[in-house]
């Protein structure tokens, strides 16, 4: 039995009424500490680390509002990989809850909310849900952040990433996502790219990508530099992340797209070079002494 396996087991006799249940984190030296990244919800400081059975010093808690992560470079990831890198966390676990006051919230609520703080709307981002990471299912919350955090760059392939929701009542786990499946079906993409071809040819589910059906953002002739810029190193960040094979591959990949890009990317029209203009002739005034 593996340390989260045998956590839900204690945790569902507990739940149950069983007195005896409970962990011996001595049995599971190799996979701990865990690391839990939960809600802010003041509720839950007396249910963790109890619910997982684990002393304080094999819990390593980290919290935001809403468990939420938006991306995997975020600040959420930072912390996650300091927590595995020097914290020395083995597995990690995020943990939703019910009664979620986050989940509850819409933007236009969460608007009224900030500007009766004095946070004006002109403050804002212009993209409300995506800046706060806002969600309308603590499941589907949960289930998102697995995804981010198993597919970042910054947490090694070996380190499972398991979903919880937990009762905000009865304390009782929900596994959603089971880390160690996840990992064991994880497939082998050390030999993905084999034999002659083009690249993108080899990448199986990938292959689908069009490159001539990329999209390009508009933008001012003046705006054209600094946007493809910033564009094209968001656009080549999520796509290196998509694609299978070794970090060569999804370089060689990547580099592909980014020749693509700089090639139909529209282009200002060429402006001639202003001509300088000869200095003003002024005309001679002839002195008109002694005439009438």
């Amino acid at each position: 039995m593996r340390l989260f396996e045998a956590i839900i087991d204690a945790n569902h006799r507990a739940v149950a009424g069983d007195k005896e249940a409970g962990l011996h984190p001595a049995d599971f030296a190799d996979e701990l500490p865990v690391i839990a990244l939960t809600c802010v919800d003041p509720r839950l400081n007396a249910i963790f680390p109890n619910a997982l059975a684990l002393p304080a010093e094999e819990f390593i808690w980290l919290r935001n509002a809403g468990n939420i992560i938006t991306g995997p470079l975020s600040s959420t990831m930072r912390s996650l990989a300091l927590a595995c890198a020097v914290k020395g966390g083995k597995e990690i676990a995020i943990i939703g809850h019910t009664d979620c006051q986050i989940c509850k919230t819409t933007a236009m609520q969460l608007l009224d909310k900030l500007q009766a703080l004095g946070v004006d709307r002109h403050q804002l981002p212009e993209n409300l849900n995506e800046f706060f990471g806002m969600f309308g299912s603590e499941r589907q919350n949960v289930i998102k952040a697995c995804d981010i955090v198993r597919h970042s760059p910054l947490i090694g392939p070996k380190i499972p990433v398991h979903g919880f929701l937990v009762d905000i009542e009865t304390g009782k786990l929900e596994w959603i996502v089971n880390g160690y499946e996840a990992w064991q079906t994880l497939p082998d993409t050390s030999e993905a790219i084999k034999g002659a071809g083009p690249m993108t040819k080899e990448l199986g589910s990938f292959a689908a990508f069009n490159l001539g059906e990329m999209k390009f953002p508009e933008a001012k002739i003046g705006e054209l530099a600094t946007k493809t810029e910033d564009w094209l190193s968001q656009k080549v960040e999520k796509l290196e992340m998509a694609i299978p094979g070794t970090p060569e591959t999804k370089a060689a990949v990547a580099q592909e797209v980014v020749e693509y890009a700089k090639k139909h990317w529209p282009q200002p029209p060429v402006v001639p070079p202003k001509i300088p203009l000869p200095p003003p002739i002024r005309p001679k005034i002839i002195p008109t002494r002694g005439r009438r």
